[in-house]
């Protein structure tokens, strides 16, 4: 695939679900932000668009387009594509693995978070880009879909947990669309199961109804903890899906299936651990997501 400028994406916003909770708005924060890249099997008349950010790619139009010598855009990311694509998938990938997502929408009131005594939570500014790079690389896959620390504290989209100037928990809108908000949260190692992350969750969501949306939230169908977060901050289930965690271009050697099964251990929610794996082209990439 050859890459096309962002401003051209405009005219193929029909290729997908508009307005869609969940991941499905990627396209539409793409637009927004101008953070993501964008793909085409041809510049002409193109037959498949790809339109990737943040670790995350959607697939649209014409699998027959998409030859083995395409697939290097796809490769370690997480594919969101109809099961058209799987055979083209699987015939330019090393490996691609399905992982059962559920998505929520919040309707429901939360419970009120108990954070610590003497944190404060507030939203963040762009001077607190140093305070979250300071949580480490590990977390740094929160600002991934911003383009890195300075947009996500400058973008209003983000509220922290802080103590004593310390950041210990920050929840953002990871993807933006016209109609949904689709939330991450990260907590500092050693300050989980404190609430920090609900109450940062809570917070953020006042601003996304203020800003006239609703918030939604994805999580693998094994994470239990991320699970329990979203109901405990109002989510409720609005639908289940599958996307595919991809491996690296195929070089024609694998011997074994490239389409394998699902992946069913529990992933502790952890986009940090995902964006480690994206980087190192993993066959098998975990899933993403707060981690509690």
């Amino acid at each position: 695939m050859i890459e096309l400028p962002l401003h051209q994406l405009a005219s193929y916003l029909g290729w997908f679900p508009q307005a869609s909770a969940g991941q499905m708005a990627l396209v539409e924060h793409v637009m927004a932000t101008r953070r993501g890249r964008l793909w085409a099997d041809r510049a002409d008349r193109p037959r498949a668009i790809a339109v990737g950010c943040g670790g995350y790619l959607l697939l649209g139009g014409d699998p027959e387009a998409l030859g083995p010598s395409a697939m290097a855009p796809l490769a370690g990311q997480y594919v969101l594509a109809p099961s058209r694509f799987l055979p083209a998938l699987s015939s330019g990938l090393e490996r691609v693995t399905p992982w059962e997502r559920m998505a929520y929408v919040r309707r429901a009131q939360p419970l009120s978070p108990r954070p610590p005594r003497g944190v404060t939570l507030r939203r963040l500014v762009v001077t607190d880009a140093r305070a979250l790079a300071l949580l480490g690389s590990d977390s740094a896959w929160i600002h991934a879909s911003w383009g890195g620390a300075t947009g996500i504290s400058g973008s209003g989209h983000a509220w922290g947990a802080f103590l004593k100037g310390r950041l210990l928990a920050v929840a953002c809108t990871y993807f933006v669309g016209s109609r949904y908000e689709d939330l991450a949260v990260v907590t500092a190692p050693g300050h989980r199961r404190e609430q920090l992350a609900l109450s940062c969750v809570v917070a953020l969501c006042a601003d996304v109804e203020a800003r006239g949306r609703k918030a939604s939230w994805t999580c693998s169908r094994h994470n239990r903890a991320s699970r329990l977060l979203a109901w405990n901050a109002g989510f409720r289930l609005e639908r289940e899906y599958v996307h595919y965690a991809t491996g690296s271009m195929s070089t024609g050697s694998l011997t074994g299936p490239r389409f394998v099964a699902e992946a069913t251990s529990e992933d502790a929610r952890s986009r940090d651990s995902t964006l480690h794996l994206l980087a190192a082209r993993s066959a098998v990439p975990a899933t993403h997501g707060p981690l509690n």
